[in-house]
């Protein structure tokens, strides 16, 4: 009897364990959720900022363009002035 009762012991705690596994796991499942939510959401403000910063530098390289476009514009003028004489 008492080895019966022993081994109905010892399977109680290996339930038990395998249960406090269980919800460690399930835990941890959860954390890993809440995780990857949160960086999907930082995924997308990154791709956001990717966005902003193309359209930035797009927006750079038409000004540079257009400055240069100026200073030759302004250096024709400059030149003309010149052979005026003024």
């Amino acid at each position: 009897m008492t080895s019966e009762l022993e081994r109905i012991k010892i399977l109680e705690s290996k339930v038990t364990q395998v249960v406090d596994y269980i919800n460690r796991l399930l835990k941890e499942n959860e954390r890993l959720k809440q995780q990857i939510k949160e960086l999907k959401a930082e995924q997308k403000d990154f791709e956001g900022l990717v966005k902003k910063a193309e359209k930035l530098d797009e927006d750079l390289k038409r000004y540079q363009q257009e400055r240069k476009v100026m200073k030759d514009k302004i250096e024709t003028i400059l030149g003309q002035i010149d052979q005026v004489g003024i």
